[in-house]
């Protein structure tokens, strides 16, 4: 799932719990979650990664941030589903915050084999939606097979054309403003 946003919208966990359906069901699933995220993602796929997100920013000014994430935290999954968790973690990290509005956050939720992009206002008229739902099918098919790194390498390699290929962005000097490594939360 693809969600645009404003970057002066700022997501809280109380208006992120006012939009969620409450679901027993998933916070059960959350809570009894007890595969690690390093199971799947050993330090050499983190490099991998990163270095994935270091070429992909190569030319231009986007800014790709890689969250991975085992579990919806125990408190937070009966009132929030993965989309609006990418949301709130695109405001904590501050994938919004950059010079020409060019963050792009790439979701992976492992428990519920969820992919969710979210980019900011600068690139809404990169490409056109079907394109980002798409590399978002193509993850979660990848994921379906077990190839996790691979997945998300691919994705972020697909990303990284749609923000070469943007005009706007690509006439301006690249400065990289994000970390390139992903973030784990367990």
């Amino acid at each position: 799932m693809v969600t645009t946003t404003d970057s002066t919208q700022i997501v809280t966990t109380p208006n992120v719990q006012e939009h969620a359906q409450p679901s027993f069901k998933r916070w059960l699933k959350h809570s009894f979650y007890f595969q690690h995220t390093r199971r799947y993602f050993k330090p050499t796929d983190l490099k991998r990664i990163a270095v994935a997100v270091q070429q992909a920013e190569c030319g231009h000014v986007g800014e790709i941030q890689v969250v991975i994430e085992g579990h919806l935290p125990c408190l937070q999954a009966y009132r929030q589903n993965t989309r609006k968790r990418a949301e709130q973690l695109f405001a904590e990290f501050g994938v919004w915050d950059t010079e020409y509005n060019s963050g792009v956050l790439l979701y992976l939720n492992l428990c519920e084999r969820q992919v969710e992009l979210i980019f900011d206002r600068g690139l809404q008229q990169a490409t056109q939606q079907e394109v980002w739902d798409l590399i978002c099918q193509d993850m979660v098919q990848q994921l379906s097979q077990k190839n996790y790194c691979e997945a998300v390498i691919q994705a972020i390699k697909k990303i990284g054309n749609i923000l070469h290929q943007y005009d706007e962005i690509n006439r301006i000097a690249n400065v990289n403003e994000r970390a390139d490594a992903p973030v784990i939360i367990n």
